[in-house]
């Protein structure tokens, strides 16, 4: 039987189980890792979910840098370290990749954004003789517009067809209605040949269609359908009766206030 080779840039992660010390050390320990062996990515969009803590973000970072982008974020061509921080996980990781290589790619942080803007500042202070890097986001600088514009200007602007992108939270600071636009970019660029591996706690964001769903729960990843994610189904409570889940919430906190009294 012929042996396929994907086309996708990146197609699956393994853990190299073998090398690992312990698995009582961090980040060996987070529930996204202690039981990862491998999963296989999405050739279009790919979601992480979970709650703060289960390691998602730090499992995204670590395939962000086993693809050679820079730990706080940026392109591939953005070298710069503000604050030394991320673990050692990448080191530890195979990414197989398809015979087509991306044109473009970035890895964006929400945590880190602020000093990805100040690198391209930085960056067109020196001489150079080729056009101002902020001419390839808009050209205008990011720190003059709001976290929810300068990130709308990365993706309108920056992101381009053949490209991988490596989200961490993009959802940071934008509106649902600037959400559902992030959707349609996204959309755009997968119609042109682009992937997404994204982190997120947003409901919308993770309701793009066809894509493959991880939660990191504290038993480790597991694929999971979009209407079955925590996220999506508390939201859905919520808006289907939001008076009933208030009280219910709210009369809780009451009763455990009062309980507390006198003690």
């Amino acid at each position: 039987m012929p042996t396929v080779i994907s086309s996708q840039f990146a197609s699956r992660v393994t853990l190299l189980r073998d090398k690992v010390e312990s698995f009582a050390a961090y980040p060996f320990c987070l529930p996204a890792v202690r039981t990862l062996e491998q999963i296989d990515l999405h050739p279009k969009v790919t979601f992480l979910v979970g709650e703060n803590g289960s390691g998602k973000s730090t499992l995204l970072e670590a395939i962000a840098i086993s693809l050679g982008f820079n730990a706080e974020g940026g392109t591939k061509n953005f070298r710069f370290d503000t604050r030394v921080s991320h673990s050692v996980l990448h080191e530890y990781l195979r990414i197989a990749k398809g015979f087509k290589r991306p044109k473009t790619g970035f890895f964006l942080r929400a945590e880190s954004f602020f000093n990805v803007a100040t690198e391209i500042e930085n960056l067109d202070a020196e001489p150079s003789f080729g056009p101002p890097v902020i001419t390839f986001y808009g050209s205008r600088s990011l720190h003059e517009q709001s976290h929810g514009e300068s990130f709308m200007s990365l993706l309108t602007h920056r992101f381009g067809p053949d490209g991988l992108y490596i989200l961490d939270e993009p959802e940071a600071a934008l509106s649902p209605q600037r959400q559902l636009a992030v959707l349609s970019r996204m959309h755009d660029l997968v119609r042109e040949r682009s992937q997404f591996v994204i982190a997120t706690h947003s409901p919308i964001l993770m309701a793009y269609p066809d894509a493959w769903i991880y939660a990191c729960t504290k038993d480790g990843l597991a694929r999971i359908a979009y209407r079955d994610t925590e996220h999506y189904q508390v939201m859905s409570d919520f808006l289907q009766n939001p008076e009933r889940m208030l009280r219910e919430l709210l009369d809780r906190r009451d009763d455990e206030d009062q309980g507390g009294e006198g003690g």
